[in-house]
């Protein structure tokens, strides 16, 4: 505890906590519209595109990323959403089809335009996260803010709507809603959720963020609401405790987090077990 409560004087330290808890609140409220829609992997193509659009803002060094790096995602979670309504290419086959493309095409980038002497450093820190969240600056702690504050707020407005399209979207476009746009507001949101939790996680761990604190939260409760809540409550507490965790064990940022998301899952699960049968 004393460890604790002297990283906790550092800037960084405290940057990284508040990040973190916003990352995860965020994650964590689409997280179970994407579950219940039978569309997890939304969040592994995303990432991959990422990666590939970080790769290119490394070649042309640029010195804010994310000016490169959202935009293309957000393009992409779009083209996500239109080409997985086509016929001929499934929602799972365009996931895959955008992923692999993306992460293989930012690797050949990094490889041949490399501007680093450890690619294999780079490319692994990127992947599955790094220690980038504790050097954050307290203009990028201001961005998340910003950006998680409209995904907050886009969330509660359109709540009731958001819920008509998870559940029966076919009833949803029968009462006059417009399903289409918030499906793709939807998309939106996660590709923004997804840019700002790359340097927490790293683009193959997000998923993780995004499904496990839903499938903890399933376990104990069945209504929409309460699912909701309690995968909110459960992602920010495995995003502090694994933040702590590595803090003060030295471990990897990203890996710890889903380790401790995985724990929080095995315990909802066996709670779950229980519960059912007591009823």
């Amino acid at each position: 505890m004393d460890k604790l409560i002297l990283y906790l004087q550092y800037p960084f330290v405290r940057y990284a906590l508040i990040v973190g808890v916003l990352i995860a609140l965020c994650s964590s409220l689409l997280g179970v519209t994407l579950v219940l829609k039978r569309f997890s992997f939304i969040g592994d193509g995303l990432s991959h595109v990422a990666f590939g659009a970080m790769s290119i803002a490394a070649v042309l060094q640029f010195s804010n990323e994310m000016v490169l790096v959202l935009p293309l995602t957000v393009v992409s979670a779009v083209l996500l959403l239109r080409t997985g309504k086509n016929a001929k290419i499934k929602g799972d086959a365009a996931i895959a089809m955008i992923s692999v493309g993306a992460l293989g095409f930012g690797y050949l980038i990094m490889n041949i335009f490399s501007t680093s002497s450890n690619i294999t450093g780079d490319v692994c820190s990127t992947l599955f996260g790094s220690t980038s969240i504790l050097t954050l600056t307290q203009a990028e702690v201001w961005i998340c803010i910003l950006l998680s504050v409209v995904v907050v707020m886009i969330f509660l407005l359109f709540y009731n709507k958001i819920f008509a399209v998870t559940f029966d979207e076919d009833f949803a476009r029968a009462t006059g809603t417009k399903a289409g746009a918030y499906n793709l507001m939807i998309a939106i949101v996660i590709a923004v959720i997804i840019v700002l939790a790359m340097n927490l996680v790293g683009s193959l761990l997000i998923s993780a963020l995004i499904i496990f604190p839903a499938l903890s939260a399933m376990r104990l409760f069945q209504s929409f609401k309460g699912v909701t809540i309690c995968s909110a409550v459960l992602s920010v507490l495995g995003a502090l405790s694994g933040i702590v965790i590595s803090i003060l064990a030295g471990t990897p940022v990203g890996s710890t987090i889903v380790a401790v998301d995985v724990v929080i899952f095995a315990v909802c699960y066996a709670l779950g077990a229980v519960k059912g049968g007591i009823r």
